[in-house]
C-alpha cells in the first residue's frame, strides 16, 4: 500500500508542477502580446504625430528585453 500512496503522490505533484509551468507560460504569453500592443501603440502615436522617437524605443527595448528573457513563442500564434 504504501508504494501505491508514493506514486499518486509522484503523479499529483509531477500534474501540480506541469500545472504551474503551464499557467507561467500562459502569463509570459499575455505579458509579451501586452508588450508588442505596447509598441504598435508607441509607433502608431509616433507616425501620427502625437508621440516620440523615445517612446517608441522604450516600447521596443521593453520587448526585446522580454523576448531575451522569455523567448519570442508568443510572436508564433
Amino acid at each position: 500500500m504504501p508504494g501505491f500512496l508514493d506514486r499518486a503522490k509522484e503523479q499529483a505533484s509531477s500534474a501540480l508542477q506541469q500545472g504551474k509551468e503551464k499557467i507561467d507560460e500562459v502569463q509570459q504569453q499575455r505579458a509579451g502580446n501586452d508588450l508588442l500592443k505596447k509598441l504598435g501603440a508607441a509607433y502608431y502615436a509616433e507616425r501620427r504625430g502625437s508621440g516620440s522617437a523615445d517612446a517608441t524605443q522604450q516600447a521596443l527595448t521593453a520587448l526585446e528585453a522580454h523576448i531575451a528573457a522569455h523567448g519570442d513563442s508568443f510572436l508564433r500564434g
